[in-house]
C-alpha cells in the first residue's frame, strides 16, 4: 500500500505496524501545519517581517522623541520670554526693525532703544507679537530657539 522501505522493515521484524502508523500520522501532520512549505522557509519569511517591523518602529519612535523635545523646546522658549519680558512703554519712542523683508516696530523708552542698539538687551517673537528681553536671556533662547529671536546686537 505505501513505502517500500517501510514494508522491508516490517517484514524483517525491525518495525511494528503500530510504529508504521504513527511515523505516517506523524508526517500527516507535518504536511497539514506547513501546507507545503518547509518549515525553514516559513520561519525565515516571518524573521525578517518582524525585523522590518521593529526597524519601523525604532523610526516611529525616534520620530515621536524628535517632536517632543521639539515641543519642550518650544515651551521652554516661551516660558523664558514670559518670565523675563521688559515692559514696553507704549507712548515712547518707536524702534524700527527688520523681520523677514518687512519693516516692524515696537514702542520703547529712549534708554531702552539705546540697550537694544547696544546688545544689551533683545528682541524676540512671542505668537503674533514682540517683547524685548535681557541679552542673557537672550543667548539662551538662541541655544533652544535661534528663529524665535528676531533683533540682537550681540558682541562678537
Amino acid at each position: 500500500m505505501g513505502n517500500p522501505l517501510q514494508e522491508q522493515l516490517l517484514k524483517a521484524g525491525l518495525a511494528s505496524k503500530k510504529q508504521a502508523k504513527k511515523a505516517e500520522h506523524e508526517k500527516r501532520i507535518s504536511r497539514k501545519q506547513h501546507d507545503g512549505n518547509p518549515p525553514a522557509a516559513t520561519s525565515n519569511t516571518a524573521r525578517e517581517e518582524q525585523t522590518a517591523k521593529d526597524l519601523r518602529n525604532r523610526e516611529l519612535n525616534r520620530e515621536r522623541l524628535e517632536e517632543t523635545r521639539l515641543r519642550e523646546q518650544k515651551a521652554q522658549v516661551k516660558q523664558l520670554i514670559e518670565t523675563n519680558r521688559i515692559p514696553q512703554d507704549g507712548r515712547g519712542e518707536p524702534y524700527h526693525f527688520a523681520e523677514q523683508n518687512k519693516i516692524k516696530r515696537i514702542f520703547v523708552s529712549e534708554e531702552m532703544g539705546d540697550q537694544l542698539s547696544r546688545g544689551q538687551l533683545a528682541i524676540v517673537k512671542l505668537g503674533a507679537g514682540y517683547e524685548v528681553v535681557p541679552a542673557k536671556v537672550a543667548r539662551q533662547i538662541v541655544s533652544r530657539d535661534k528663529e524665535a529671536v528676531v533683533v540682537f546686537h550681540e558682541k562678537v
